[in-house]
């Protein structure tokens, strides 16, 4: 069995699941949380509070993140491979169904987790996420950028793309996060390895994942996207796949960015929270 994109190029298929780090903390009802690019478990530390009382949260490092593996070989970090080791994650953790929230490329492995298996997901929230580009130029466009950042991270070492990374334009509503708070997301990034961010951009960046556009509308569990009202590009999309996803809502968190839950903590999980709640609601 082979996966590939809708271009035909061929990947390796998943191979034995890696084990990822996990922290479990929280009381009720499962929920997987799955961080952005360069990001970590502790991306949740200011929202993981708010969540605990009405949620068991499984927060985990992606793999080249965190305190995960970060493996020499790509084969180990595409899209593919992720959702196989989600699966299998959520296996031993012997959880048949989960609630899924996913921030930018987290958002992104959820959404093909979701398409995967969408009979073990019960709710699926996308904070600041696509399903990827649908226009094959596009797609290789990006494949040919992010394979040139990947390049400049090896070649001048993670604490030079850590300040290049906080200085793009997406990232520019950050400049009013209290100093700690910018201070902390820093220490954190500089916990990963300039393998392994470069790995993960080649692996399951936007490129390189085949486009879920056509997919969506078969994605029938309720659907929470999340962007911040400043992140124009990501409000922009997120109200395209608003469109085609069937059982959807779609909130704007003002004075919010691309990091809302970072930006907006308290908004953020106030409209999680709620999302969740009505969902249990409706299933008594």
């Amino acid at each position: 069995m082979s996966f590939g994109d809708d271009r035909g190029e061929a990947h390796a298929a998943p191979r034995y699941p890696h084990e990822l780090y996990v922290e479990q903390v929280g009381h009720g009802p499962p929920l997987l949380i799955l961080h952005g690019f360069t990001g970590s478990t502790a991306e949740w530390d200011e929202v993981a509070p708010l969540l605990m009382p009405h949620a068991t949260l499984l927060k985990v490092d992606l793999l080249g993140h965190g305190r995960s593996p970060a493996p020499a070989e790509l084969d180990a970090y595409r899209m593919e491979q992720a959702v196989t080791d989600l699966l299998a994650l959520l296996d031993r953790y012997q959880l048949e169904r989960v609630a899924l929230l996913g921030y930018s490329m987290g958002g992104r492995v959820a959404l093909h987790l979701a398409a995967a298996a969408p009979e073990r997901i019960t709710a699926l929230i996308l904070a600041s996420a696509s399903p990827g580009l649908a226009d094959p130029q596009e797609r290789a466009a990006r494949r040919a950028s992010d394979e040139a950042l990947a390049e400049r991270i090896e070649q001048q070492g993670l604490a030079w793309f850590v300040d290049y990374w906080a200085s793009i334009p997406l990232f520019a509503s950050q400049a009013w996060l209290p100093p700690a708070t910018k201070a902390a997301l820093r220490t954190r990034r500089m916990r990963g390895t300039a393998h392994g961010y470069a790995q993960s951009l080649r692996g399951m960046g936007t490129g390189h994942q085949r486009s879920l556009w056509q997919e969506l509308p078969r994605l029938t569990m309720p659907t929470l996207l999340i962007t911040g009202a400043l992140d124009q590009k990501f409000v922009a999309l997120n109200t395209q796949m608003a469109e085609a996803l069937p059982n959807v809502a779609h909130v704007r968190i003002a004075e919010a960015g691309h990091t809302v839950h970072l930006e907006q903590p308290q908004a953020f999980c106030e409209v999680v929270v709620r999302f969740l709640d009505q969902g249990r609601n409706k299933n008594h």
